[in-house]
């Protein structure tokens, strides 16, 4: 269940006043849900990072406080992005270094404190104004002023509420060294006045490719997380294909960016029988298709159609494409292997990368054999471009399985599982081991010991 859906369920706002548990259950609710928007509401607000932060830890005591006695508001969004914004306009002023930013052309000046709700009435702001401050945090996080190295670290620290810790692992650098390029990016963005807007047409060119990237990037580490306890991370996922509607609708003739949600919706679609029970992975040729969402993956081929319809022929597009045929597949036996092969073939010359050639490999295992395809990881691996990549060894374990090569695929599932960083890949990668382990002690010494000089 998504955060939005739980709150729609759970919230129901009060007039009268609540127990204190209560009134912490729905914060924290309203937070999980809402935090990241209102955050961007407060940037663009009070215009600097660190006091916008700091203003949104300020509204959340403060409904500790009076929501108890008071009741929760019927938008509790608003009334924390007003009571933030006037938390920060008195930390300015206690630090003596308050200036006017134009809260009264913009909001209008604030009211005295007094004590009570009045000092936070909600300032009521209607969902395309929240969702037009997450398109211009996204905008001033990728600006081109701003070190490639932060863009996306501050933009899945600002716009999607991962840690300095989370990310600094996500880039193998340590959390102080993130947290310096943090600092910095926002320093510049404060400093150089970089504008808290979505560009101007003749601007966007500049920009749109960084954008989509992040995005990208951000659904990327929702589908298959990078470490932790979870394959899945839901609400990563749905951020990134919110944000991404929100420039369709930006840029509704750009075939790249209708293709993108596309891409995305069409892999979203597939949640339900990616994981068990008991959150082990199910690979794709074993996944339940009825569990896939259809009407998702209804929405994710109109958007394809529609990108194809306006000329797209660009990675995403490509990647969407791979994406419905699998959709369209009644099995995976069922599954043009073949298209999908010609698809990466395309990708490959648009977008040259060692991660698409393994996929490639894969799909070329469905159609020529898998020692042909073997033959193409072995030469993959031999750049070790992929030494630090986990599915490499673990797609060639899969193959020497597939091909009885016991021994080779059992070295091959441990150095996978060394690579691994989440617990759901890790038992998955010890399961296989452990089969290939029992079949090699099932074969005799002789053939064992063959097999074994063949190992590399």
């Amino acid at each position: 269940m998504s955060n939005e859906s739980e709150l729609s369920e759970d919230f129901q706002p009060v007039s009268q006043p609540v127990d204190s548990d209560t009134a912490a259950r729905v914060l924290d609710l309203v937070f999980r849900a809402e935090s990241r928007r209102i955050l961007a509401s407060l940037i663009r607000l009070v215009g600097d990072f660190q006091l916008a932060e700091d203003a949104l830890q300020d509204a959340m005591a403060i409904a500790l406080e009076h929501w108890p006695t008071e009741g929760v508001p019927a938008n509790p969004r608003s009334w924390l992005i007003s009571a933030g914004r006037f938390k920060a306009i008195d930390r300015q002023r206690r630090e003596a270094r308050f200036e006017y930013r134009g809260w009264g052309a913009e909001v209008g000046e604030p009211p005295a404190q007094t004590g009570g709700a009045s000092a936070f009435d909600p300032l009521f702001m209607d969902q395309d104004v929240i969702e037009d401050d997450q398109l211009r945090l996204i905008f001033t996080c990728c600006h081109p002023a701003l070190a490639e190295d932060a863009r996306v670290p501050l933009t899945l620290r600002t716009v999607c509420g991962l840690t300095t810790d989370e990310i600094a692992r996500l880039y193998l650098v340590s959390p102080e060294t993130l947290a310096q390029r943090l600092v910095r990016a926002k320093r510049k963005i404060r400093d150089t006045r970089i504008p808290y807007q979505v560009p101007g047409p003749e601007l966007l060119p500049e920009r749109l490719d960084g954008v989509l990237n992040v995005i990208y990037l951000i659904f990327t580490e929702g589908y298959s997380a990078s470490y932790g306890g979870v394959l899945l991370r839901t609400e990563l996922c749905e951020e990134a294909i919110r944000l991404a509607r929100l420039i369709a609708n930006l840029l509704p003739n750009e075939s790249e960016v209708k293709a993108l949600p596309a891409l995305m919706i069409l892999h979203h679609a597939r949640r339900g029988a990616r994981t068990n029970s008991d959150g082990d992975i199910v690979l794709l040729e074993d996944q339940d298709r009825s569990l896939w969402n259809a009407g998702e993956i209804a929405q994710g081929l109109e958007l394809l159609d529609r990108a194809l319809a306006l000329g797209g022929r660009g990675a995403y597009t490509l990647q969407a494409a791979i994406a419905a045929l699998h959709s369209r597949a009644e099995s995976s036996a069922a599954t043009d292997w073949r298209q999908i092969a010609g698809l990466y073939d395309l990708l490959l010359r648009l977008r040259p990368s060692p991660v698409i050639e393994l996929n490639r490999a894969v799909a070329i295992s469905m159609i020529d054999g898998v020692e042909q395809a073997l033959l193409l990881v072995d030469s993959l691996r031999g750049r070790g471009e992929l030494k630090d990549y986990h599915l490499l060894p673990a797609v060639r374990a899969d193959m020497l399985r597939r091909l009885g090569r016991w021994p080779e695929a059992a070295t091959e599932y441990e150095a996978a599982l060394a690579l691994a960083k989440t617990d759901p890949e890790r038992r998955f990668l010890s399961r296989r081991r452990a089969d290939t382990r029992s079949h090699v002690s099932e074969q005799p010494a002789a053939c064992e010991s063959g097999a074994t000089r063949g190992a590399i």
